[in-house]
Parts: structure tokens; sequence; C-alpha cells
């Protein structure tokens, strides 16, 4: 038996899940963008004191790395990490988008495609089929009417979160669907618990978040 604890502050919302091997033991979630810091100690402290527990009964950390927002990337992993080292536990990197994919495992579609807003018509996205293998490894791309024209010619795809409105209102393809899914960090659980079982463990001195590459647009067909 293992206790993870669970952080993601990479999207809008911040949450803390903490978790026996991959079962749910607590969550916590605060929607302000603004106050993550602030409120992320404490949840903390709140939440181990509800489940009977002290940082030390801890067996490692888990993090949501990114990409998303700058700031509550860099929270989160200088939170996990200082923990980590104080407690002398280990620390696992989860992607955000493979957590979020987690999130929408029942969709009918042949793929998952989460975006997370970066402003404009950027956004930060993969592709992921139902056993979480990437078809498109987690990248920032400029949407165009275009994009996703060559997967979507042969899969259904769901595209969720706060960047997916953008293409939404750019592409008809019967083939592309739309859904409002808000994942937490109680969708890293089973991620984070393989991770764990498999001695997958992040560098504590190294580590930082994935802010995302170059941006380019993938999977577009020019006439």
């Amino acid at each position: 038996m293992s206790y993870i604890l669970n952080i993601d502050t990479a999207v809008v919302s911040a949450s803390l899940c903490l978790a026996k091997d991959s079962e749910v033991v607590g969550l916590k979630i605060n929607p302000s963008q603004k106050d993550h810091a602030s409120w992320l100690h404490v949840a903390i402290k709140e939440m181990m004191e509800e489940a009977g527990l002290s940082l030390q009964d801890l067996d490692a950390i888990a993090v949501s790395s990114g990409p998303g927002s700058y700031t509550g990337l860099r929270v989160s992993m200088a939170t996990a990490k200082g923990l980590c080292y104080a407690l002398q536990k280990p620390l696992i990197t989860v992607s955000t988008l493979k957590m979020m994919a987690v999130a929408a495992l029942d969709a009918p579609t042949t793929l998952l495609c989460p975006m997370i807003d970066a402003r404009r018509m950027e956004v930060f996205t993969a592709v992921y089929d139902h056993s979480l293998s990437e078809i498109l490894s987690p990248v920032n791309i400029i949407l165009e009417k275009e994009s996703f024209d060559e997967l979507l010619h042969t899969n259904s795809i769901l595209f969720f979160g706060n960047g997916s409105e953008k293409f939404m209102h750019l592409t008809s393809d019967p083939n592309a669907y739309f859904k409002k899914l808000d994942a937490t960090a109680q969708h890293m659980t089973g991620l984070s618990f393989s991770q764990f079982e498999n001695q997958e463990f992040a560098d504590l001195a190294y580590s930082e978040p994935f802010y995302g590459k170059a941006f380019y647009t993938p999977f577009v067909k020019h006439s």
C-alpha cells in the first residue's frame, strides 16, 4: 500500500488528490487561478489532517508537469520538489495533457485530443488513443481550419479542454466532436501509481515543467 499526493496547478483550477495506491482518499479543488500559491500549502495540510496522516506517511509526490500556465507550473513544481526534498520522498511527474485524456477515456470516439488555451489561436495539445498511447506528442500549435485533417479523415476525435472552443469555431468535420470536461488531480492517480510501481521517478535536482515547444501546425493538407 502506498500513499501518493497528486498536485495539479497547470490549468485554470488547482487541485490536490491524496491516493492510496490508485484509490482516491481525498480531493480538494481551488477554482481561483490568482491564489494557487497561497492556497496550495494550506490545502495540503488540511487534506493530510482530514485523512489522519502526516506528510511523512506519504510514499511519493506527483505533480502535473505541463504544458499549461507558466506561473501555475512553477508553483506546483516548486511545492512538489520542496516537499520531496524535505521528506526524502521520490518525485513523479505526469503530463498534464495525459492527465486530461484520462478524464475522457469513456468517450466513444477513436482518439482523444485535450487542448489547453495558450492565448490567441494557440493551444497546447496532444492526441491519444484509448490506451493513452501518443498519436501526437505534446506540442504548441497555431490552430487552422485544416489542423488534424489527416487524423480526422480516418478517425473520430473528441476535442476538449479550455482551448478546444477555438477549434470548434474553425472545423466542420463530421468526425470532430467537442465536450466540456474538467480534469483534476484525481485523474492523475492511476498514472502516478503506475509510475510509482515501476519506479519511474523524476530527478529531483533537474526536473522542470514542460512549457511547450516551438509552434507549428500538424496534419495540415495544402491544395
